[in-house]
């Protein structure tokens, strides 16, 4: 086993890190795991101040300083290296258009990592867009960093370079270390006790009774299969692609409606993740006439203040199945819910490549079955400067972009997360042969109407918000 690499140590990879590397493994297209991201606000910058506070930033990260390498039997390694050597690049769009500014980062986004080995894995940019906004967009690899950490990367650029100009903002807390909590993950993952518990917990839920695959389009994807496999019973479906172009589509829900769902939920001690989760499982239920639905729900992992301000990746992505009747009410479908992500949250450090493979085997399931037609992912912090001073700063308007790698490994991927001005953003990554704008629009359009239909009066049942929508 590789010990060091350039003087540093090497660890290898944690198990959310391996799902990531799995997935680029067998994705025809390298670029599946750049994730990229414009920040920038109206306000005129010192971009000496601004690069100043990126590379100090980089400096407090060491998820950012994150290397992979390769043995001669082509395992894979990590190592973080002491000093970042890669250049803050700067680029003026001033005399762009605003849309081909934007296709411009699309194009920097699909760009595949390459070389992928001893080099940094991430490109930051300092912008200027045409429409008086100025920032930073940052490409970075999903190995070493996941949604929540570059959100908290994004702040702390922003806390740094607010440090620096106005007198009365604090300079930032420090981040934790994202060695010291790899090596707590390899501790775990060696098969310490808590896992073993994590392990039995999935695989009884795994073995108490089979999921049915229900789909955005309907049940028309697994009648096929049964039919194709000569099985009536069967209840996976096929839901993979060999064509893995992607693109993203985005929504976005205004704040005044964004603050009615988010008081519902403070009122009724419910998470939002529960409520878009009721949301989503709703629609399936309404296309598919099903009771029994599952999607992949994904887990940040980042309960300790050490976990929260690590960096890294630590998503852990699990389906999440539900059984609730049409005479069920919202809100006690809310409650299944949440009892069952509780009891997520308690075994989540689990590998979710052990349990596919578990569940691969236990219900004898061909390469490419499954039964979740899309996963959630919900982003609760908001890149925006919320410490002391604000008020300082007066009505700084923000503008948050995501920009697709135009590859996805999976059908259909919805990321919800705050805006800065106070809504929701819907963003459906999804795969273009599969799933067609028109589908998203229906998908957000239902999605929402359910969940403000559900919080009207959540005592009335599944089944009359069903046939009402």
């Amino acid at each position: 086993m590789m010990k060091t690499r350039k003087g540093n140590k090497v660890y290898p990879l944690t198990a959310a890190q391996k799902l990531h590397y799995y997935c680029l493994k067998y994705c025809p297209k390298k670029q599946v795991l750049n994730i990229g991201c414009g920040l920038t606000i109206q306000v005129e910058l010192d971009w000496k101040l601004l690069k100043d506070s990126i590379q100090e930033a980089v400096a407090r990260c060491e998820s950012m300083r994150v290397r992979l390498t390769e043995d001669k039997e082509g395992n894979v390694y990590q190592y973080v290296v002491k000093e970042e050597t890669q250049e803050v690049e700067h680029f003026d769009f001033s005399h762009w258009k605003e849309e081909d500014a934007h296709r411009k980062m699309d194009e920097w986004t699909s760009t595949p990592q390459d070389p992928y080995y001893d080099v940094p894995l991430h490109k930051i940019v300092m912008i200027k867009m045409p429409n008086g906004f100025h920032g930073i967009y940052v490409r970075v690899n999903h190995l070493i960093m996941d949604a929540q950490s570059l959100v908290l990367f994004y702040k702390d650029i922003i806390e740094l370079y607010c440090s620096r100009v106005y007198e009365e903002i604090p300079y930032p807390k420090e981040m934790t270390s994202y060695l010291k909590q790899l090596e707590k993950d390899l501790a775990y993952e060696e098969g310490s006790v808590s896992s073993q518990r994590d392990r039995e917990f999935f695989e009884k839920m795994i073995a108490s009774s089979e999921p049915i695959f229900t789909d955005i389009y309907g049940p028309g994807k697994l009648e096929e299969e049964r039919k194709r496999l000569k099985n009536p019973n069967l209840r996976a479906a096929t839901n993979a692609s060999d064509n893995v172009d992607a693109n993203l589509v985005n929504f976005h829900l205004e704040e005044e409606p964004t603050e009615r769902l988010l008081k519902f939920c403070q009122e009724n001690r419910i998470s939002m993740t529960c409520l878009l989760l009721m949301g989503l499982r709703t629609y399936l239920q309404k296309e598919n006439n099903q009771d029994d639905v599952s999607l992949t729900t994904t887990i940040a992992r980042r309960a300790t203040l050490s976990e929260k301000r690590c960096g890294g990746t630590r998503i852990h992505c699990f389906p999440f199945r539900t059984i609730v009747t049409r005479e069920d009410t919202f809100l006690e479908g809310l409650f299944k819910i949440r009892d069952g992500q509780n009891q997520y949250f308690r075994h989540a450090n689990y590998s979710p490549s052990e349990y596919y493979a578990y569940r691969k085997k236990y219900y004898g399931l061909k390469d490419g079955q499954t039964y979740e037609a899309l996963s959630l992912t919900y982003q609760p912090l908001s890149m925006k400067y919320e410490g002391p001073g604000l008020d300082k700063l007066g009505d700084i308007k923000y503008d948050v972009k995501r920009y697709t790698n135009g590859a996805a490994a999976h059908t259909l991927y919805l990321t919800v997360s705050h805006r800065p001005d106070g809504g929701l953003d819907f963003c459906f990554e999804h795969q273009t042969g599969v799933v067609t704008p028109e589908k998203l629009e229906e998908i957000y359009y239902y999605l929402c109407r359910i969940m403000f239909r559900g919080i009207e009066d959540a005592e009335r049942t599944v089944g009359e918000i069903i046939d009402w929508s």
